[in-house]
């Protein structure tokens, strides 16, 4: 059964512009390092699992578009780089602490559906979004799933 998911990015760092013009429309969702994401990343995370994109530390926060699982959960690369802003030097092949998931655009919102109106909807009230607000990967209720497209992505 496929399951819903909200992932935070900030703009300025990758975008959802920068997931729809990525090679084939795909990514990795890489450098979480949060042990909750991380997670819900490596054991609950499905591919064909349907992502709301949220845009995190802007001037107008909110999700801004879909996309879907491609690729299951695998260890980050990131951590075994040294290079890497997300390096972890306790992570190695054998025992990696970190994982990611490969998504693909499905589609760009033609505006922000802002935190402030989900916020304000009845229904969305207890969405781990606004209680949880600082998990960059959170599940979606089928029903908040519902919702939001009714109410405002699908217009």
């Amino acid at each position: 059964m496929k399951k819903h998911w909200l992932f935070k990015t900030e703009p300025h760092v990758f975008s959802i512009e920068n997931l729809e013009n990525s090679t084939d429309k795909t990514t990795r969702w890489d450098g979480v390092r949060n042990y909750q994401a991380r997670n819900l990343l490596r054991d609950e995370i499905k591919v064909g699992d349907e992502v709301f994109v949220y845009h995190s530390q802007c001037k107008v926060p909110g999700i801004v578009g879909l996309a879907k699982v491609v690729k299951a959960a695998y260890p980050d690369p990131a951590q075994f780089n040294p290079e890497s802003d997300y390096f972890d030097p306790k992570a190695d092949a054998d025992s990696p602490r970190w994982f990611c998931v490969d998504i693909q655009h499905h589609k760009t919102f033609a505006k922000v559906i802002p935190l402030q109106e989900l916020k304000q909807n009845p229904d969305l009230h207890d969405m781990v979004l606004l209680k949880q607000g600082r998990l960059s990967v959170q599940p979606v209720t089928a029903a908040q799933a519902a919702v939001i497209k009714r109410d405002y992505s699908m217009k």
